[in-house]
This record gives structure tokens, C-alpha cells and sequence, in this order.
């Protein structure tokens, strides 16, 4: 029995790298676009597969369902942020380096747009999807948690555990909530400049150092007084001392 060339070609192709990522993503366009047209209960493997040009055992090569088919390579995006973590200077603050690895998170969904925003339109109207896609924010949050609770840990900061919960917990939402508005615009928005901001809210409120202030108008005035000094004092010495030029405190 002689192979289709369309076959042969996707075979071919998936001997490297790029090519198996070209495949992966033709099946996962192929499930994307069945589930909207056809739905998600009448879609089967098959149908997938046959979309896609190849046979039923590729398709279960890369993946183990047809839930699996219309999401990232999580697998893939954790051992990154995983590699990550791991080359991470210890002297880098531990909840900017979990912002920066969930980042890839993102970045794997910026990377196709297209692809990623018919997701979201399904993930929100079928149930198992909506499932799968809860059960993979789960993975990544308790990566994040199992990092940041070693940093604290070394750090000897107070009650890690609960802080590296706690932390890991604001690290995903803040990515959740970029990723869902990055979406919700059809992947117009600058993701990465929400994403910058969001983390950076994260970040101030869990450290341990004083936030850093903008050079503004914002000043820091220390005044002296003595114990007998009255109110009337006081007023005037803080008032002067705001003054551009002010004097010194009695």
C-alpha cells in the first residue's frame, strides 16, 4: 500500500526540531479549527489527524489526547523555567527571578497569537478544555512555589513556606490577569509592558527592602525638637523645613 505524499512530507519533516514543531502546531491549528467549526463532542482523534495530513499513531505521538492538542508544550515551558531557576544568581531578588521565569509562560502564548486567542474562545466554552487549562496553571504555580520556598528558605526569612505560597500565588495572577487582557484584546495590547508593571507591583510588595522612589517632589523631612517644644513649634519648624532652603530644626 503506497503513502500518501502529504504523509510522506509531514514524516519527513518531523525528523528535526523545527520540523516536529511545524507538526506540532499543524495538528494543534487543525483541533483549534474542528472544535470551533464542528465541535468540540463531535471532534475525534481521526479527524484531527486527517486535518493535519498525517496518521492516527503521529498524532498520539505528540500528543496524549485531543484536550492536549490546543494547548503549549507545558512540558516543554516548565523545564525552561526550570533550567532557569537553576542558573539563577542567588544574590538576584528570588521573586523577580519567578516573575522572569513565568514570563516564558506568557512569551509561549505571544509567540502565536493567532493560535492563542481561538483558544481562549474555547477554553471558555468547553468545560474539559476550561479544565485542562486550570490544571496547567496549577503546574506552573507550584513550580514557582517550590523555588521561591528554597530561596526563602536560604534566606532565612520568616515563615518561607507560607511566604513562597503566598508569593507564588501573586506571581500567577498577575501573569493570569496580563494574559487574560492580552486576549481579551485579540492580542493587540503591549502584553510585556502590563507584564512589567504587574510584576513589579509583586515584587515591591514582597520585599524586604523599602520600595524604591521616584527622584520627584517626595522628601523625606527630619526635624529636632526639643521635648518642651510646643505645637505651634513644631508646625513652624516642619513648615520651614519644607520650604526650598528651609532652616535648620531648634
Amino acid at each position: 500500500m503506497s503513502v500518501e505524499p502529504q504523509q510522506t512530507g509531514r514524516r519527513r519533516v518531523g525528523r528535526t526540531t523545527e520540523g516536529r514543531r511545524l507538526l506540532r502546531r499543524t495538528l494543534t491549528v487543525a483541533a483549534i479549527d474542528l472544535f470551533l467549526e464542528s465541535g468540540y463532542e463531535q471532534t475525534t482523534v481521526d479527524d484531527i489527524a486527517a486535518a493535519a495530513g498525517v496518521g492516527r499513531r503521529t498524532f498520539f505521538r505528540y500528543f496524549r489526547s485531543k484536550e492536549d492538542a490546543i494547548f503549549p508544550s507545558h512540558d516543554e515551558v516548565l523545564r525552561d523555567i526550570e533550567r532557569l531557576f537553576a542558573e539563577a544568581d542567588d544574590r538576584q531578588n528570588p521573586v523577580e527571578v519567578a516573575c522572569a521565569g513565568v514570563t516564558l509562560v506568557l512569551d509561549s502564548y505571544l509567540s502565536d497569537p493567532d493560535v492563542s486567542v481561538k483558544r481562549y474562545t474555547l477554553t471558555h466554552t468547553v468545560a474539559p478544555l476550561r479544565d485542562k487549562e486550570v490544571a496547567s496553571v496549577d503546574r506552573y504555580q507550584r513550580v514557582l512555589a517550590r523555588y521561591l520556598r528554597t530561596r526563602f528558605e536560604t534566606d532565612g526569612q520568616p515563615l518561607a513556606d507560607l511566604r513562597a505560597s503566598v508569593a507564588a500565588a501573586a506571581v500567577a495572577a498577575a501573569h493570569n490577569h496580563v494574559l487574560r487582557r492580552w486576549l481579551r484584546s485579540g492580542g493587540t495590547e503591549d502584553a510585556h509592558a502590563m507584564a512589567r508593571k504587574a510584576f513589579q507591583l509583586v515584587v515591591d510588595a514582597f520585599s524586604t527592602e523599602p520600595p524604591r522612589r521616584e527622584t520627584g517632589d517626595d522628601e523625606t523631612v527630619v526635624a529636632v525638637l526639643r521635648s518642651s517644644a510646643s505645637l505651634a513649634e513644631v508646625v513652624q519648624q516642619i513648615s520651614a523645613s519644607l520650604r526650598p532652603g528651609g532652616g535648620s530644626a531648634q
